[in-house]
């Protein structure tokens, strides 16, 4: 548990990003680099806000980078607020041409791929993604997606907006089912370095998806491969503030849970909803 754990002087640990390195290493066609613009701001209320209102004007792959943000959201409208320095928050603003617009949910679940690769590539860890997309170390949540749809004509443009717990200690955790990169011993905690392979791996999933012409096979044998939540039993609450309560055996081709009832009622293909895992029956 993270509060085993003995205190650390985090104030070493808060340097600013390296907004000049992280441009070098990201953007521009010399580098190969995915993305055309990037931007790091010392404050603001949310990065998905942001670039949400720049949307319009026909950018690209445009990333946004916060030293803290004061007024972000999560799924469900759900508010929280970062610590100085302390994490790394970034949106992502990116148009997908002739992506079908009912593949568009599998957005989501590819960030938190290319989020859990980052953390166990830098961080040396085992991160794993508990359906959706929340990003867990032995069952403790240390990263959380949001992703919104900007516009869908004439081609689909969304913001995807990742939240990784770097050098939070015990007192700044947002509830005490999260954690943090320093509390879970992380081989490195340079959250310039995060963000940089955090960026590379989410670019380099969304350029494979597109050179599949979109296809969701790909994408939903490697979420399987890193998903917790499938072989757990699980609390599903459905739209409607119904439950659910089974064993989640699989994430179809459409990104998703599929639950076999306690009850041993049919099997239950859950679109959207909250998960917990629960203990064994």
């Amino acid at each position: 548990m993270a509060s085993d754990r003995p205190s650390t002087d985090v104030s070493s640990l808060r340097a600013p990003l390296d907004e000049a390195a992280l441009r070098r290493a990201l953007v521009g066609a010399e580098q190969d680099g995915f993305y055309t613009r990037l931007d790091v701001v010392a404050e603001t209320a949310s990065t998905n806000a942001d670039l949400l209102a720049v949307a319009a004007t026909g950018e690209d792959r445009r990333v946004l980078l916060a030293e803290f943000q004061h007024g972000g959201r999560g799924r469900h409208s759900r508010t929280w607020n970062g610590v100085p320095a302390a994490q790394v928050i970034v949106s992502v603003l990116v148009r997908l041409p002739e992506c079908p617009l009912q593949n568009l949910g599998w957005l989501p679940l590819l960030c938190g791929i290319a989020t859990v690769d980052a953390v166990r590539s830098v961080a040396d860890l085992p991160a794993q993604l508990k359906w959706p997309n929340d990003v867990l170390v032995d069952g403790r949540k240390l990263a959380g997606i949001l992703v919104e749809v900007a516009g869908t004509t004439p081609v689909p443009v969304v913001v995807a907006g990742i939240g990784i717990n770097v050098s939070l200690d015990d007192g700044e955790l947002p509830v005490p089912t999260a954690t943090s990169l320093l509390l879970e011993n992380a081989g490195d905690l340079d959250r310039s370095r995060i963000a940089q392979v955090l960026l590379e791996q989410l670019g380099e999933r969304i350029r494979a998806w597109a050179r599949a012409g979109w296809d969701t096979a790909a994408l939903a044998s490697a979420y399987r491969e890193r998903c917790s939540t499938i072989g757990q039993r699980v609390r599903a609450i459905l739209p409607g503030d119904t439950e659910l309560h089974g064993v989640a055996v699989d994430v179809d081709d459409q990104g998703r849970i599929v639950i076999r009832p306690d009850d041993g009622g049919d099997i239950v293909a859950v679109a959207a909803g909250d998960i917990t895992h629960l203990r064994p029956a």
